[in-house]
């Protein structure tokens, strides 16, 4: 649940990434409580969800549905948020229409014009103790100096890396082959599992945000929430140092929301500066046209707005308070723990990109990974944690597979073919293994060519491989799919196989799903319908997996 605000008559939920069993409680307290206090629920619901996946907020449909199947009272119309798009225009959209419609129901009478408010006051703390100021932790106090187990999300382990090398061999692209000692952590994972990792944002960077908003970045600071009442007292691990922040807490890369835009405008001496600013913040047709453009399209970072916006000056703890906390990265394991069972592999492509303005954009996580070269006896280390994943390779080896993974989507499938090419050397029966994997140039971005290679020659796997650009008209894996129609009917349909999706969800993803869906109609004798509900009756037996990002 991402926050809930209760009364007896009146809730306000908006669900994000919630299990469905935990929601079925939650309904049932509600049912509870509604007999209870012998009134009805009041209700309104705002689903958070993405439109590139298949589910696109399931939840919080099925949870507006049930409240209405029990007997509680809709206050206002379900809003659906993607993710895909701008959810937070969605969310402003609907909630300007629903605050008036609340109002109404429940005879208040509306404030009028919106005004700003802080969430937290500044603080600072001159005095408090050098051993008493977080320096980049996610949680406990010193828990980068005195690592101890469980690790997790909040207290991750200080991975040493002992292998950082280049996989491409041309091309102007970089792509990245990583290799973390987790000896001695007590961590464990499977093929298919995720390695989650805390990056941290580019000095320079940090720099230039503390230059644009004059101020002294080794300040000690806390941000105190000014709801006594919240459990969440700070943005971040307080106190600390605007450097800190800056570099360990805080999103200074991302696209700003235009809930950002609107707060920065009030900081600005220039009146057509100012005004450019609401405009992006606004739902008007014309606003969020220039917020596409000038703003999206262009790429444009909090720094690159300050830069562009002269007259706006906002002090360093309001841009602190507005800017979303620095997220941990997540990368498909492409390892197996059977072969490496105190390593884990990575694999990663470099993103840097020019944008419309000129400028060069990096991404956080992968820019801090190039640079994280191990060199001679000295050890680098990055935080990290192990996510589990449903991701997995059938439990029973002889069960034949399909694997789709253009680009870095082969990185659990490097693990899986792994795993399977262990179990044959210990004179395990292994079931096909079939790989369709794609890049631009067999000479520039065949990652692991090698490897792959050997597999096939030991029988190990049957490799389909799709080099887009090394002939006049692109082919790509979706091609090869289309060409394998009986093959991929025999894996799945007679012989009760497993298919396997990694890499892009928007595009290839989607092509991948509608040409198994021709192929199961086809070869299979269904309807287009029918063909639709095997997938789905695969996905229920964990047959059918997607391990899929936008």
């Amino acid at each position: 649940m991402q926050s809930t605000v209760a009364t007896s008559a009146h809730l306000l939920v908006r669900f994000r990434h919630q299990k469905l069993s935990n929601l079925l409680g939650i309904l049932n307290t509600l049912r509870n409580r509604t007999a209870s206090v012998k009134r009805k629920i009041e209700w309104k619901v705002f689903g958070l969800g993405n439109k590139t996946y298949e589910h696109y907020n399931k939840v919080a449909i099925y949870v507006d549905k049930r409240l209405e199947e029990l007997g509680a009272n809709r206050v206002f119309e379900l809003g659906l948020g993607d993710d895909d798009a701008n959810i937070e225009d969605d969310f402003i959209t609907w909630k300007d229409r629903f605050w008036p419609a609340v109002c109404d129901h429940f005879g208040i009478e509306g404030g009028g014009e919106e005004v700003l408010i802080r969430q937290y006051r500044l603080l600072e703390q001159p005095e408090v103790q050098p051993d008493r100021i977080y320096t980049g932790e996610i949680a406990r106090l010193h828990s980068i100096q005195n690592q101890r187990p469980p690790f997790d999300a909040k207290n991750p382990f200080l991975a040493p890396i002992k292998v950082n090398r280049e996989l491409h061999k041309g091309g102007g692209r970089s792509c990245m082959h990583i290799e973390l000692s987790i000896d001695g952590s007590k961590m464990r994972y499977d093929a298919g599992d995720h390695v989650a990792m805390f990056p941290v944002n580019d000095k320079s960077l940090v720099e230039k945000l503390g230059e644009l908003c004059k101020a002294d970045l080794d300040t000690v600071f806390s941000l105190i929430n000014t709801d006594t009442d919240s459990s969440k007292k700070h943005p971040f691990p307080c106190p600390t140092t605007y450097r800190t922040a800056l570099t360990h807490y805080l999103e200074i890369t991302a696209i700003p929301r235009t809930h950002i835009l609107k707060e920065l405008a009030e900081y600005c001496t220039d009146e057509k500066e100012k005004e450019l600013l609401r405009s992006m913040a606004s739902i008007s047709p014309e606003g969020k046209e220039k917020y596409q453009s000038w703003i999206q399209d262009a790429c444009r970072n909090i720094v690159h707005i300050l830069e562009d916006i002269k007259s706006c000056r906002p002090p360093i703890d309001h841009v602190c308070e507005l800017l979303p906390r620095l997220q941990p990265r997540y990368y498909s394991i492409s390892s197996s723990a059977k072969l490496h069972p105190t390593d884990v592999h990575v694999t990663a492509v470099l993103v840097e990109y020019k944008t419309p303005t000129g400028r060069i954009n990096k991404g956080v996580a992968t820019t801090y990974l190039k640079n994280k070269q191990p060199q001679g006896s000295e050890e680098v280390k990055v935080p990290v944690f192990i996510r589990k994943s449903q991701f997995r390779l059938p439990s029973k080896p002889e069960t034949p597979i399909i694997m789709v993974g253009p680009g870095t989507g082969l990185a659990p499938f490097r693990g899986f073919i792994q795993e399977r090419q262990f179990l044959r050397d210990e004179g395990k029966t292994v079931g096909e293994s079939i790989l369709y994997f794609g890049c631009r140039k067999r000479s520039e971005d065949y990652i692991y060519e090698s490897e792959l290679e050997e597999w096939v020659k030991k029988g190990t796997l049957n490799l389909k491989a799709a080099f887009s650009r090394d002939q006049g008209k692109k082919v790509y894996v979706q091609h090869l799919l289309e060409q394998d129609a009986d093959l991929i009917w025999n894996v799945i349909g007679e012989n009760k196989g497993h298919f396997y999706i990694c890499g892009d969800a928007k595009n290839m993803a989607v092509d991948v799903r509608n040409i198994l869906v021709k192929i199961l109609s086809t070869k299979g004798n269904m309807s287009e319908a029918d063909a639709v509900q095997y997938i789905k009756k695969m996905e229920a037996q964990k047959r059918y997996s997607a391990d899929v990002w936008s």
